[in-house]
């Protein structure tokens, strides 16, 4: 791609881009020089940073998959970031073929390859937005014709929220796409956290205050302050691999570095 298509999509090459750098993380191949460089600089600091970002797929899949199992058929990922085998729309709509999933994201190369991955499915489609303002999703003319907000919708915020300071309202934030949903709709929701974690993790968290993509890390407690509104299912708030895992898990849960949660609005 020249410079030229560059800026004419609005992709900085001077900063890394977390949907990317997450991308080099979990092995994709939809990444540049300067996102390679800053991820091995946190693997440098956080070694089980890939770990993490593996984790955190495996758990939305599974995630994913439970919506689909209690009968959602509408799924809006926010934050969704590069398309990568096992996607939400491959996953539910191996469920039911006629399931709608609409992605989310604002990174330039995150929209045109999830748009060419998506080419010729008529149920998923790509929207790109600022999730933080949900005015801009929810009445996105592609979100309209895709999902119906009086049927139950999956809302999924994979490793979305931490990238949120508190001075940003994240719960308010929540709370507004909560509003629009109807009852029996559920959120999917993961974080970074400080629970369990070692000097490793503040040292990667520099880095990333460093890069202008700053981190909040969140407790349980700080997680459930900000789903107001929802029932959070069992488990409850666990470590990603403990989210209802499928076999046994092969290494200690707190490795994985983050939280997960599925809630249900019950009205």
């Amino acid at each position: 791609m020249s410079e030229d298509e560059h800026a004419k999509r609005g992709i900085d090459l001077e900063r890394p881009n977390a949907a990317r750098v997450y991308d080099y993380m979990i092995g994709g191949k939809l990444n540049y020089a300067v996102d390679r460089v800053f991820a091995d600089r946190i693997l440098s600091v956080l070694p089980n940073a890939r770990h993490m970002a593996l984790t955190n797929r495996a758990w939305l899949r599974r995630a994913v998959r439970f919506g689909a199992e209690q009968g959602v058929r509408q799924f809006l990922d926010i934050g969704s970031g590069m398309p990568t085998v096992g996607h939400v729309h491959e996953v539910v709509q191996a469920i039911d073929p006629a399931s709608r999933v609409v992605y989310v994201d604002n990174e330039p190369i995150a929209v045109a390859h999830s748009e060419i991955v998506l080419e010729g499915n008529e149920n998923a489609a790509m929207v790109q937005a600022d999730a933080e303002y949900p005015g801009e999703v929810l009445e996105h003319p592609v979100t309209e014709a895709l999902l119906d907000f009086t049927e139950p919708v999956m809302v999924i915020m994979a490793a979305f929220v931490h990238f949120i300071p508190d001075s940003r309202d994240p719960a308010g934030l929540i709370g507004a796409y909560r509003d629009v949903l109807a009852p029996g709709s559920y959120l999917a929701l993961s974080s970074g956290t400080w629970e369990g974690q070692g000097e490793e993790s503040q040292r990667s968290v520099a880095l990333y205050e460093k890069s202008g993509t700053p981190l909040t890390l969140r407790s349980p407690d700080e997680l459930r302050a900000l789903v107001k509104g929802f029932e959070i299912l069992p488990p409850g708030i666990v470590f990603t691999p403990e989210w209802r895992p499928d076999g046994p898990l092969e290494d200690p849960p707190e490795q994985s570095g983050g939280l997960a949660l599925v809630a249900r609005k019950e009205r």
